[in-house]
């Protein structure tokens, strides 16, 4: 294996170029900004940045699109990117001013230097190249911003580098990173952050800030170039190898790397029908559409089978898998009213469900529906595959169906993991918006009717316009309990129901005393009885706080259950 050494400047331009290609077996783009951000931090304090691995061949291998665009490679010979992809692609999207495509849409990565920044650097996230570091933003419903504007700017002015914000845009001290690359001036900088002359006791400090993160372009990568005489096989299963030891690839990476080696191209295939998924309101990380592949080719869902997996039982496994979802999607949204993956409690609930219609040819009696309408639900509320040991627990399940078990055996098993079926209301307490329980409490909310408190639209997770964006809103805000009860106690889950977004910043922290009697005259007693919120007087004020939660956890409880059929 060859040694040799490039800038990051070099780097950008040999992607640009195109000579820097992606491999199929790679995994697409996944970093946050935040991620981008902690990486220039660390470029910019000097900070080790490991090697690039790459393979440079003659042979026609299969490609894909990198997340940002590339001219068409001149040279017949190719150089392939198989370690770096994350931090080079993030360089090269902010030096260039590039947008970058995540998840099928393109977005820019808009960072901002403090040219102000402490002479001490604050302590940042340091990067894990190609860790798990998966989007989705997966919070079903965006929360209240608790920190004050003074307590979030202290924080910013401590920082060197922030993902921008309007409001820190147009203060002088913060420049666009992009635009200081695109610039070897500082004068515009400087005159911005009211640097007016060289007497300036700013203007040496500012100006070394700007040159040291210019220098960045400078930084030098070690790069690994593996032999030219290797063929594609080896080559996947060194980098297979590579981030296995390294422990920087999740499990389904590794496996699509394995999978794409024997079935050429087939990458196209499987993110053709992700995309066909999306389009139906259901957003899924390929890795489980890989998940579900192995399900259906070998009936468990663990990725270590997958290299010797045959390619005419991969390709007849993947037809037989798709149609299997397809069947868990319509089942999922017009049989149990679950209409996106951010209610779900863990996405493998559709890998069980797909394989249940699989093993059934899509062909189902009108009591095992209902019964499988049930478990769903209940598997979901009582969080099946989100306690621990989730694999396992799906491989037991899918191993029932193979059997052939159906919905009542996957009741059974759910039973003798968690005991009764039905909520209690003891089962609320302590938890807070991330648990099961609090998406199910969305759908049974949704389900009586539930409406914004001055709108009167519907809740639902897919409103446009800030003003309907729905949040979840505590009922005693945060600031009210501030000074008796610990910030767990103030996200009990039974503290928490549905509003809009404007609704949400008009009551801001008024406690419920002051808004619930105008609430109440404006609109009635029912939009606060959909969402089993006592209205008792006695339990309104702060002195009440814990009786209140104790209240409408057996209200909550009840309306579950009613919802679940337990």
């Amino acid at each position: 294996m060859a040694k040799a050494e490039a800038s990051v400047e070099e780097l950008v331009g040999m992607i640009e170029r195109g000579e820097l290609r992606l491999p199929e077996m790679q995994r697409r783009y996944v970093w946050r900004s935040t991620r981008v951000r902690d990486l220039l931090d660390s470029l910019y304090r000097g900070y080790p940045s490991g090697a690039i691995l790459l393979w440079e061949t003659e042979e026609e291998v299969p490609l894909q699109e990198m997340a940002v665009t590339q001219q068409v490679n001149p040279f017949q010979s190719t150089r392939l990117l198989l370690d770096g992809q994350q931090r080079l692609t993030s360089l090269s999207a902010v030096i260039r001013g590039e947008s970058v495509k995540v998840r099928g849409r393109k977005k820019p990565i808009e960072l901002l230097f403090n040219l102000d920044h402490p002479d001490q650097l604050a302590v940042v996230t340091e990067v894990d190249e190609d860790g798990d570091d998966e989007e989705e933003d997966d919070d079903l419903i965006e929360d209240e911003v608790d920190s004050s504007e003074d307590e979030l700017q202290k924080r910013f002015d401590r920082m060197t580098f922030v993902v921008a914000t309007r409001k820190l845009e147009q203060l002088p001290q913060w420049v666009k990173v992009t635009e200081v690359f695109k610039s070897d001036s500082d004068a515009a900088f400087l005159r911005r952050a009211g640097v007016n002359g060289f007497d300036d006791p700013n203007y040496d400090r500012y100006s070394q800030r700007l040159a040291r993160l210019r220098a960045i372009r400078k930084y030098i990568y070690r790069m690994d170039v593996l032999e030219r005489r290797l063929t594609y096989d080896e080559v996947t299963e060194i980098f297979v190898r590579v981030n296995s030891l390294g422990a920087k690839l999740r499990s389904s990476d590794l496996a699509l790397a394995q999978i794409t080696a024997k079935w050429r191209n087939s990458l196209k295939t499987f993110e053709a029908f992700q995309q066909q998924c999306a389009k139906a309101g259901f957003e899924l990380d390929l890795g489980l559409h890989l998940k579900n592949l192995v399900a259906f080719t070998t009936g468990q869902s663990r990725f270590l089978t997958v290299g010797g997996l045959r390619l005419d039982a991969l390709q007849t496994g993947w037809k037989e898998s798709c149609r299997g979802m397809d069947f868990a999607l319509n089942f999922l949204k017009n049989n149990a009213g679950i209409d996106s993956p951010a209610l779900l409690s863990s996405p493998f609930m559709l890998i069980a469900l797909a394989y249940h219609g699989h093993k059934r040819d899509y062909t189902l009696s009108a009591e095992e529906s209902d019964r499988l309408r049930y478990w769903v639900l209940v598997a979901n509320a009582k969080g099946r595959y989100s306690r621990g040991s989730s694999e396992t627990i799906l491989d037991q399940d899918l191993a029932a169906l193979r059997s052939g078990g159906g919905a009542q055996e996957l009741i059974d098993r759910l039973r003798q993991q968690v005991g009764r079926l039905d909520v209690a209301p003891e089962e609320l307490e302590g938890r807070n918006q991330r648990s099961a329980l609090f998406k199910t409490m969305f759908l049974a909310f949704r389900a009586a009717g539930a409406k914004d408190w001055q709108s009167q639209v519907a809740i639902a997770l897919d409103h446009s316009g800030a003003q309907h964006k729905l949040q979840f809103h505590h009922i005693f805000p945060k600031a009210v309990l501030k000074s008796g009860y610990a910030g767990r106690e103030a996200d009990d889950i039974a503290n928490l129901c549905f509003i809009g977004g404007k609704t949400n910043r008009q009551i801001s922290d008024k406690p419920p005393r002051q808004y619930f009697p105008p609430t109440m005259e404006k609109s009635g007693l029912a939009v606060f009885q959909a969402q089993c919120i006592p209205t008792d007087t006695a339990l309104l004020g702060v002195d009440d706080y814990k009786a209140f939660l104790q209240k409408r956890r057996i209200l909550v409880a009840q309306r579950l259950n009613k919802f679940l059929g337990v």
